[in-house]
């Protein structure tokens, strides 16, 4: 079953997103935090996913922040401005605040998987996010590289780590490197940009 922690300044917002949750069979709620002490938090209850209610301030920095320690965010937004906010500030699901439960527990389940998930109306905020040149891409180091072609093969962190000879951890954070460097959200996008930059070959 996929661990949530629920993060939002408001108490409330916390509480109520945590008891709308609460009757969905594939994912459970392991936690809530106010984003103030997010790293203490994301060790102690180990999420899969972050739901984070984007309405109350504090947003930014904390899903900054998740993103960074390598949980994936689906932030639950107030209009496309908040949506666009939120994916430049690498959420992996932009969802209404308004969603119902079976749909955020659909996102999550995604964005668990390394998928970016965007509700309808909010797809042309994509368009509020300025896609990196070629030229605007910093230069992936050789392991970056070795990592990025196993990623297109499809292997999860763990055979990727065996295959290299390193840790999950390592792994994880040239993961989180390539996509910073690449200007994407999620392992997918990172291997189709890079795929049209000419850096792998499928």
């Amino acid at each position: 079953m996929l661990s949530l922690l629920i993060m939002a300044e408001n108490p409330l917002a916390r509480v109520g997103l945590s008891a709308l949750l609460t009757e969905q069979t594939q994912v459970t709620v392991t936690g809530q935090s106010s984003g103030q002490a997010l790293a203490d938090d994301l060790d102690l209850f180990k999420p899969d996913v972050v739901i984070c209610d984007w309405g109350w301030g504090g947003g930014l920095d904390r899903l900054v922040a998740a993103r960074e320690l390598g949980v994936p965010v689906v932030a639950l937004v107030e209009d496309a401005t908040g949506a666009g906010e939120a994916w430049s500030a690498g959420a992996r699901g932009l969802l209404p605040r308004e969603a119902d439960a079976e749909t955020i527990a659909a996102a999550a389940t995604a964005a668990a998987n390394g998928l970016s998930v965007m509700h309808p109306e909010y797809v042309n905020t994509l368009a509020l996010v300025n896609p990196r040149s070629e030229a605007d891409v910093e230069p992936l180091t050789a392991r970056e590289r070795e990592v990025l072609q196993l990623l297109a093969e499809g292997l999860p962190n763990k055979i990727i780590a065996a295959r290299l000879k390193i840790t999950d951890h390592t792994v994880k954070f040239h993961v989180n490197a390539i996509m910073t460097k690449l200007g994407v959200q999620s392992r997918t996008e990172a291997v189709v940009r890079a795929t049209r930059l000419g850096l792998i070959l499928l």
